[in-house]
C-alpha cells in the first residue's frame, strides 16, 4: 500500500513537480506523424507533462515543436497560420521557423530584434510514424532513442493514438499486470469460456489471447538497464516425457511510461505518456515480421467503434456515455459488457476517476509487478532529484524483446528466451564505455 505522499509523487507531472522532472529527462512521443498529414496542414495543439505546445509541419516537411503561446503576447499559435516556412500568430503576424527563429514582425520593423530574440523551441524527431521531442533540461539532453519498430517496413507497423482522460500510471500499471489477462480480456483470451471449457483464440495478432487457462500465474521480476522484466508463469502441458511444464509470457516495462505487450507474430510497444496530471496519451505501436492490417487491429483493440474513439481527435470518449458505455445486456454471452482490449483497459482505468487514492487498496502476489514498477518509479524520481541520472535512461533498445505463451520445463531459466533484454545498457554505461575506449 502507499501513502498518500508516495501516490502524489507517482501522479503529478507538471514541472515543478519531482516526477515531472523526472519524466523531462527522456525524449517522449509529442504526437503521430498521421496528425500532421502534410505540409502547411493544420497545427495541432498537443499537452505533454502538464505543458501546452504547438506542433506544426512547415512548407518542407519539417516538424517543429513551439511553446503554444506566442512570445509576443500570449495569443494561441494553434489558432494561426502555417505558410511559407513557418507558422504565423493572427495576432499580429509574428512568423515563427520550426526552431523558434522569428521570420517576421510585421508591426515592429526591426531586423535586429528579430535577430536577437528566438521563441522557444525544443528538439524534433520524427520516426517511425512517431513526432518525438525533449523539453528537459538542455545540458541534460540525451542520445535519441533506437527502437526495434524503426528498423522495419512502413507497411509492418502501425501507430494509434488514444487520449485517456485518467492518470497515466492507471493506463501504466493495467500494461505490467498480467493476471488480469484471462479474466478482464476472458473473450479474447478464452472464447468458449462461457461453457465452462478452455479454447485457445486462434487470433495469432491478439495480445489478450492466453495458450493455457491458468488465471493465477506466478511472477518473477528481474531489473534491467530500461527498468525490469518479468515472467507470467502459468501451469502448462505436460512434455512428452511426462515431466511439468510451464507456460510463460515476458513482458518488458522500460521507464518512464513504456511496455511491451507480446502476441504470438506481433509485438505491441505502448507508451503511456502523461499529457497532464489527468490526461493521457496512449501510444500504440503494433509491428512483426510482415504487413500488420490497421482496420483489423483497431477492431479487435474496440477502436472502431465510433461512440468509443474518435480517429480525427484521436480522443477516447467512453467518459461520455452512458455507464462508460458499457452494455449490460451483452454480459449474457460476454463477461464485460464491452469489446476489445484496449476498450476494456481504457474503460476500466476511466471507471478509477481521474486519479485513483492508492492508499485504500488491498494488493495481492498477483499484483507483484504493478509494485515494482512504483517502486522503481520512486527510486527514478529520488536519484533524478539528487542529481543523478534517472533509472531507464537508455539510448539502444533494439535487443528488447517480449515473450509470447511459450511452454518451457521447470527447472528452465525464462531469461534464456529473451536475452537481449540484458544485454541493453543504460546511456551513463554507454558513455563510461566510450570513455575508457
Amino acid at each position: 500500500m502507499l501513502t498518500a505522499e508516495e501516490n502524489d509523487t507517482l501522479t503529478r507531472v507538471g514541472p515543478d513537480t519531482p516526477m515531472g522532472r523526472m519524466m523531462r529527462r527522456f525524449w517522449m512521443p509529442i504526437a503521430t506523424s498521421a496528425q500532421l498529414p502534410a505540409p502547411d496542414c493544420d497545427p495541432l495543439r498537443a499537452s505533454l507533462l502538464g505543458e501546452s505546445f504547438l506542433v506544426f509541419r512547415d512548407s518542407s516537411g519539417k516538424v517543429g515543436v513551439l511553446d503554444e503561446l506566442c512570445m509576443h503576447r500570449g495569443v494561441s499559435l494553434a489558432l494561426g497560420r502555417v505558410e511559407d516556412g513557418g507558422v504565423r500568430c493572427l495576432y499580429h503576424g509574428w512568423k515563427f521557423g520550426v526552431d523558434g527563429t522569428i521570420l517576421d514582425t510585421p508591426n515592429h520593423c526591426s531586423e535586429r530584434f528579430r535577430k536577437r530574440m528566438k521563441a522557444p523551441a525544443y528538439p524534433v524527431v520524427e520516426s517511425a510514424g512517431l513526432i518525438w521531442t525533449y523539453i528537459g533540461p538542455k545540458a541534460q539532453q540525451p542520445p535519441f532513442p533506437h527502437f526495434p519498430f524503426m528498423d522495419i517496413p512502413d507497411e509492418n507497423r502501425v501507430v494509434i493514438r488514444a487520449n485517456i482522460g485518467c492518470n497515466y500510471l492507471q493506463a501504466y500499471e493495467g500494461g505490467v499486470d498480467s493476471s488480469h489477462v484471462g479474466i478482464l480480456h476472458s473473450n479474447q483470451a478464452n472464447p468458449t469460456w462461457l461453457a465452462g471449457t478452455f479454447t485457445a483464440s486462434d487470433e495469432d495478432d491478439n495480445p489478450g489471447a492466453l495458450a493455457v487457462a491458468d488465471n493465477a500465474p506466478t511472477l518473477e521480476l528481474e531489473d534491467t538497464a530500461f527498468g525490469f522484466h518479468y515472467v507470467a508463469r502459468r501451469e502448462g502441458p505436460v512434455a512428452s516425457d511426462g515431466s511439468p511444464m510451464h507456460s510463460i509470457r515476458v513482458t518488458p516495462a522500460f521507464l518512464p511510461v513504456g511496455r511491451v505487450i507480446p502476441a504470438p507474430t506481433v509485438e505491441f510497444y505502448v507508451f503511456e505518456v502523461p499529457m497532464s496530471d489527468v490526461e493521457t496519451a496512449s501510444f500504440f505501436i503494433v509491428y512483426g515480421e510482415r504487413p500488420v492490417g490497421r482496420e483489423h487491429l483497431l477492431e479487435m483493440l474496440g477502436l472502431d467503434d465510433e461512440r468509443f474513439y474518435n480517429p480525427a481527435s484521436t480522443d477516447f470518449t467512453a467518459d461520455r456515455l452512458p455507464n462508460l458505455g458499457q452494455d449490460r445486456a451483452v454480459m449474457e454471452t460476454g463477461w464485460t459488457g464491452l469489446r476489445g482490449i484496449v476498450q476494456e483497459d481504457a474503460v476500466l482505468a476511466l471507471s478509477m476517476g481521474p486519479i485513483v487514492d492508492r492508499t485504500k487498496e488491498h494488493v495481492v502476489a498477483a499484483d507483484r509487478a504493478v509494485m515494482h514498477l512504483r517502486a522503481l518509479l520512486l527510486d527514478s524520481v529520488r536519484l533524478n532529484e539528487a542529481g543523478e541520472n534517472p533509472l531507464g535512461l537508455v539510448g539502444d533498445y533494439g535487443a528488447m524483446r517480449s515473450l509470447c505463451d511459450t511452454n518451457i520445463g521447470q527447472d528452465e531459466a525464462w531469461q534464456d528466451h529473451v536475452p537481449g533484454n540484458l544485454s541493453i545498457t543504460t546511456v551513463a554505461d554507454d558513455t563510461q564505455r566510450a570513455a575508457v575506449s
